[in-house]
């Protein structure tokens, strides 16, 4: 298939390479090109503007930073009117579900498909094609999108338009919380004189063991909190679900605090670490290194 990818960052990049070495033709465009050069030794072909990467593939997939950005690479820089009818657009970019349901209404007019896919798993995930892919959209455009999704990850259907969104503003309120709590119960261990690591070990397997725990646990243990996915992008998820769950009349007190917690954290300059992070703004708070 002729899949072009909008946006080679952190998640994009190694998503491009596995659909190059799935074997399929690969359009990929960057606004900054340079972080995009590096596919074409995988076979793809970089291009200087996104309509020129988009306009002649089948599918065309969006990985940008949030919703306006994918709404101006649309609609702004051309990208809708350079693809055929029939083309399927997959937003695979994390972004309001509201904002989903507008681009799909609007690209629908337009005569082109549109799947809300946001993922998750983190770099590490798209590295090695484990991602989990939620997906809104209409059952037939799914259908035709599974083999630009099988590479990648572990793709569900979960509702119409937007509700991929939600599913992963679900996703990231339940990693955002509980970063939050095995963040403060190890930095309560080593308060008390426990070793954390060994805390975590103990730990592993019971009722509190989770990915979280053992991914983000061990970052926290290490101290390394190099950037899988970032705080900023975390704090937007978080205020993303809180925007929709007012829309929706629902209060969301839980998600409130941590997105307080992760607000303070950025305000703090933690804006680039991971969202595991959120640890030195717990530990800053209570004194601690």
């Amino acid at each position: 298939m002729n899949i072009a990818l909008l946006g080679t960052g952190l998640m994009g990049y190694p998503m491009a390479r596995r659909l190059c070495e799935a074997g399929h033709t690969v359009q990929v465009w960057n606004r900054t090109r340079a972080k995009a050069e590096g596919l074409a030794a995988f076979g793809a072909t970089v291009h200087d503007t996104p309509t020129a990467a988009a306009q002649s593939s089948e599918f065309v997939i969006t990985m940008l930073e949030h919703g306006p950005v994918v709404e101006e690479v649309l609609f702004v820089s051309g990208v809708a009117g350079a693809m055929k009818p029939g083309t399927v657009l997959i937003d695979m970019s994390s972004i309001k579900p509201a904002e989903a349901r507008a681009h799909a209404e609007r690209l629908g007019g337009m005569g082109i498909t549109h799947l809300d896919a946001p993922v998750s798993g983190g770099t590490l995930g798209a590295e090695a094609g484990t991602l989990a892919i939620m997906a809104g959209g209409k059952a037939s455009s799914f259908e035709r999108a599974k083999p630009v999704f099988a590479p990648l990850g572990r793709a569900t259907l979960v509702g119409p338009s937007g509700a991929g969104q939600l599913a992963k503003l679900a996703n990231q309120m339940i990693v955002g919380i509980t970063i939050g709590a095995v963040a403060e119960a190890l930095l309560l261990c080593q308060k008390g004189g426990a070793d954390p690591a060994k805390v975590k070990e103990a730990i592993s397997g019971g009722f509190a063991d989770s990915r979280i725990l053992q991914v983000h646990g061990q970052r926290m243990v290490e101290r390394n909190f190099a950037p899988g996915g970032r705080m900023t992008v975390q704090l937007k998820d978080m205020r993303n679900a809180l925007e929709t769950a007012s829309g929706l009349g629902y209060t969301a007190p839980i998600t409130s605090l941590l997105e307080q917690l992760y607000a303070e954290g950025v305000e703090h300059g933690l804006s680039d670490l991971d969202q595991s992070g959120l640890f030195v703004e717990l530990a800053r708070r209570n004194g601690m290194k």
